[in-house]
């Protein structure tokens, strides 16, 4: 299992914006893809409580819900997952 999930959807600006950033900084993410499976859908909504997405989620539970890319890399420096 990969240390970051990414729920999000093409059609979603912030999820382009999101996986964009953690594939230039190399960082190795499971997709969940909330457009194709209504399964995936209701298991971001459970994770953030919302309907709002990129939902980014972390090996300990801990999510992000339409980060900013500031915020994101720093979530992810914290978590040594980029350096």
């Amino acid at each position: 299992m990969a240390e970051v999930t990414f729920y999000g959807a093409q059609w979603c600006g912030d999820c382009r914006r999101s996986e964009a950033l953690l594939n230039t900084l190399g960082v190795d993410f499971d997709k969940k893809d909330v457009e194709t499976s209504p399964e995936f859908t209701e298991e971001a909504k459970a994770i953030s409580g919302r309907t709002n997405i990129p939902v980014i989620v972390f090996a300990d539970g801990k999510h992000l819900v339409e980060p900013s890319d500031a915020d994101l890399s720093a979530e992810l420096k914290v978590r040594g997952i980029i350096s």
